[in-house]
């Protein structure tokens, strides 16, 4: 008997990637994919924990669930990831009728678990982190992984997909939830890493992003004390015949290293697109989120990837309204933007979570009113700064992978078989075009003309429009 399985998953890439390995591994047990929740058996969500929103909106999705199963109990319910790491019991509590909560680190146990729920069994949880009494120091190497199940069918496009390389992270910032949910930083076996990237060439694949919380600071020693590490990965993986572009995220600015810099150079396969988030632009407040560095030593980073990848483009993240913040230290983050002219930033707004160091020991004591604000004003600085840089782009090609018709393609009456298409640079810039189906999956030279601060706008370069000068 065939399953009907309804997954939706919220938060980020990792999260994404779990989500296909569930599903690639339910698949081969017979169940089958819907979008409509109501015909599914089989329900479940991939939690995330980062912010508070994400979390609302889960708990939020399970109320609509109660009546439902009431009137089918014997529809399975589950809740995985980062929230049910870290709220576990709470769940149950919230929600008695979800049948089974899984962390990131056992999700190999879901199809057990369910058949558990559909045998008739009490709630179940699997959870764990590999730490052994609660100490950061001493830790236990031993986080549950997947082997490479993959399912095409759950990526964004055919042609792109996740590896995960890392797992976890040591870091711990006040404000970070992350080591609490999934666990020790642990780098995966190059091989295995390898083998899973052959895995998706063969399935089509030509573009992999690489994954992991502090993604440059990959490393695995294995039994022979052998060392592998990012720059290492990277070389093993551009052998791989198929794959024609290589990107990672998220970095870390004190492991980005002159000889990792140089080896993105050096590897036409590997992007030079760079996303290694400052936080913030005050030494006070990066030292309050326990970041490790300061924005001396960004700086510093920064001019090595300049001087080792004139044409890189570097994104970021921003913290705003974390404890204590003053306007003056808010300031700081606008001088960074200008200084630093990041291709793009993601900005956020401060949300407690519990079990950080910042719940614990600082008060969040910057009103959302003023959060908003900030965010806003950031956000404004941030996307003149990336219109300027786009507008570097006109009159330029670029390389464009066609991922396939945009979200408007459907919506715009267009004469004639042409259709507006939408793809990525090597430098990871989103490009519109028009052009047609066929060409997804293509890597295609596209002329710019026209930009925005998120998009750039094109036309594919011909016989006719003859020779261009390119540009990443």
């Amino acid at each position: 008997m065939s399953h009907r399985l309804y997954i939706e998953t919220v938060g980020c890439q990792m999260n994404m990637l779990d989500s296909e390995m569930v599903v690639a591994d339910l698949r081969k047990r017979g169940y089958e994919l819907t979008s409509d929740v109501k015909a599914a058996d089989t329900i479940l969500y991939n939690t995330c924990s980062v912010r508070a929103h994400a979390e609302d909106k889960v708990y939020s999705a399970l109320g609509t669930l109660k009546l439902m199963k009431k009137r089918n109990p014997e529809k399975i319910i589950g809740v995985m990831g980062c929230m049910a790491q870290k709220d576990q019991q709470i769940i149950f509590n919230r929600a008695p009728y979800v049948d089974f909560i899984v962390g990131p680190g056992q999700l190999q146990q879901v199809p057990d678990l369910i058949d558990c729920a559909r045998q008739g069994e009490e709630q179940q949880m699997a959870v764990g982190l590999g730490r052994r009494d609660g100490s950061n120091d001493e830790i236990k190497r031993t986080h549950e992984t997947f082997d490479p199940l993959r399912d095409p069918t759950m990526r964004p496009t055919p042609y792109q997909a996740y590896l995960r390389i890392q797992i976890g992270c040591d870091k711990f910032c006040t404000y970070c939830v992350v080591p609490n949910t999934r666990g020790p930083e642990q780098g995966r076996d190059p091989q295995q890493i390898v083998e899973e990237a052959k895995v998706l060439a063969e399935q089509g694949c030509l573009e992999i992003t690489l994954l992991g919380q502090t993604v440059n600071s990959y490393s695995h020693t294995d039994a022979d004390g052998n060392r592998t590490r990012m720059s290492d990965l990277l070389k093993l993986l551009h052998e791989v015949d198929g794959i024609k572009r290589i990107k990672f995220v998220t970095n870390y600015p004190r492991d980005m290293k002159k000889e990792l810099l140089e080896t993105i150079r050096d590897l036409p396969k590997v992007s030079p697109y760079l996303h290694v988030p400052l936080q913030h632009g005050s030494n006070e407040m990066l030292k309050r989120m326990r970041r490790g560095y300061t924005v001396e030593q960004y700086r510093e980073m920064m001019y090595l990837i300049w001087d080792t990848l004139p044409n890189a483009s570097v994104s970021s993240d921003f913290i705003v309204g974390f404890c204590g913040e003053t306007d003056d230290e808010f300031q700081t983050c606008v001088d960074s933007v200008r200084e630093f002219r990041f291709k793009n930033s993601f900005i956020f707004k401060y949300s407690e979570r519990e079990g950080t160091k910042a719940a614990g020991m600082l008060i969040d004591d910057v009103p959302y009113k003023v959060k908003q604000e900030r965010n806003n004003e950031l956000l404004a600085v941030q996307n003149e700064i990336s219109e300027a840089e786009n507008i570097k782009f006109i009159g330029h090609a670029v390389d464009v992978l066609v991922e396939g018709p945009s979200k408007k393609a459907d919506k715009l009456e267009q004469d004639g078989p042409l259709k507006q298409m939408v793809g990525r640079t090597h430098c990871d810039r989103i490009v519109v075009f028009d052009g047609n189906e066929r060409q997804a999956g293509q890597i295609l030279p596209v002329s710019i003309y026209e930009t925005t601060p998120f998009t750039l706008f094109g036309a594919m370069v011909t016989q006719e429009t003859g020779p261009e000068v390119y540009a990443l």
